[in-house]
């Protein structure tokens, strides 16, 4: 694991599981503000959120939390989903296109 997913972990496991610890793992959307993108894309992610309750869901705003997070994150594209499971260990960190169906299939093959 590199440097950088072990800070994406950690945030996960502060921002979502520390706060759900029975959930079977967690969903964190960072984004900003000020991208058009994430604004449209985070409707779709409290309704996801909502149709998976067995799951932690967080937004963040990167800039608005930074100092929240307690890492310095590197994210170059929006929206970046971080996966985890009920463990705290990363599965799936990158950028996604904007659209229900690519989260949901995210969800369901790496956190069943």
């Amino acid at each position: 694991m590199t440097t950088a997913d072990e800070a994406l972990a950690a945030v996960l496991r502060r921002a979502t599981l520390d706060s759900a610890p029975d959930a079977r793992g967690a969903a964190l959307c960072l984004c900003a503000e000020w991208c058009g993108t994430c604004r449209e894309f985070r409707a779709i992610f409290d309704e996801t959120a909502a149709a998976h309750p067995q799951l932690a869901f967080r937004w963040v705003d990167i800039e608005d939390e930074a100092d929240t997070l307690g890492e310095d994150l590197d994210i170059e594209t929006f929206p970046t989903i971080v996966l985890g499971d009920a463990s705290g260990a990363l599965r799936f960190a990158a950028p996604i296109p904007p659209q229900r169906a690519h989260l949901e299939r995210l969800l369901t093959a790496l956190l069943p």
